[in-house]
């Protein structure tokens, strides 16, 4: 007999399906202090200032870029309780190996701290925290021919990093790299059930699972990449649903890349029990958690 997620993944058509453009757009924030936050994300991760609205500063890969981060200053926001659902980090990718050394060497400069270094097969990446504690992952992918994989499942892992290697690209000639910039790379989110959050992100919204042998976790993406989309209850699970006006994480934008994608989209939700509604970009909807996701 199959079981509930079975039985509703077998529902799933492949035009439900998220197109192979699917992407992470942007990450807001609510800050309690936006210029301790620009600190961080200005001159150690490395974007620009492109513009404000309001209470709200937009920061993109360069001048002429889509916003990534959205920091909203609030001096009244209250911390997010720790088993709450919401951000555990949100993953910002770099072009090539030497722009990650490059980001190391201004976290060192600068005395910031780090959580961590991790070789995960997949990629390459350093663990710390923006100047407010939200989760952050800088990295690099390795190219897709060399994911590892086991048993016809992508198997990311967590081995050391050799962290000379990575810095002794700042040895070498600088190689211009056209075209390439920073982007999110995914979004790593805390959720109170995975059970609930397969639900949503994987029959719903149409993710395609990329791995689920990691305890407590679980891995969702669209286009074969090894994760848009993590999840996971290591220190949430049973807790509570995000709740408005705590600082962290607000909202994220979710590009699809097509309109039809997005129509065909808000029709499936309008069946389903997840709050949704139009917005002057596509929707807004709520996970299982309270998660707010613009979908564009």
């Amino acid at each position: 007999m199959k079981s509930k997620s079975q039985r509703a993944s077998s529902l799933i058509e492949v035009s439900d399906r998220l197109p192979d453009t699917t992407r992470i757009e942007y990450a807001q924030f609510l800050v309690p202090d936006v210029n301790s936050s620009l600190h961080f994300y200005r001159d150690l991760v490395g974007l620009t200032v492109t513009g404000s609205r309001g209470t709200t500063t937009a920061l993109s890969a360069s001048k002429d870029e889509t916003p990534l981060v959205l920091l909203t200053e609030d001096r009244t926001a209250q911390p997010r309780p720790a088993r709450s659902a919401g951000l555990f980090h949100l993953a910002l990718l770099y072009p090539t190996r030497r722009d990650l050394a490059a980001a190391f060497m201004r976290l060192r400069e600068h005395d910031w701290q780090l959580h961590g270094f991790a070789d995960h097969g997949v990629s390459e990446a350093l663990y710390t925290a923006d100047g407010d504690g939200n989760g952050i992952e800088l990295y690099i992918d390795r190219p897709r021919e060399q994911w590892p994989t086991r048993n016809g499942e992508l198997e990311m892992v967590t081995e050391p990093l050799d962290l000379e290697n990575l810095l002794s690209e700042l040895k070498g000639p600088l190689q211009p790299q056209a075209g390439n910039r920073l982007t999110i790379g995914h979004i790593h989110l805390q959720v109170t059930s995975l059970s609930s959050a397969e639900e949503f992100y994987h029959e719903t919204l149409g993710f395609d699972v990329t791995q689920r042998s990691f305890p407590g976790a679980l891995f969702v993406a669209a286009g074969g990449y090894h994760h848009h989309i993590g999840l996971n209850v290591w220190n949430s699970r049973g807790g509570s649903p995000s709740k408005d006006g705590t600082a962290g994480l607000v909202r994220f934008g979710l590009r699809l890349g097509s309109n039809d994608a997005v129509q065909s989209l808000a029709l499936r939700l309008k069946t389903t029990p997840y709050w949704s509604q139009e917005s002057d970009r596509g929707l807004l909807v709520h996970d299982a958690d309270g998660i707010q996701i613009e979908i564009v």
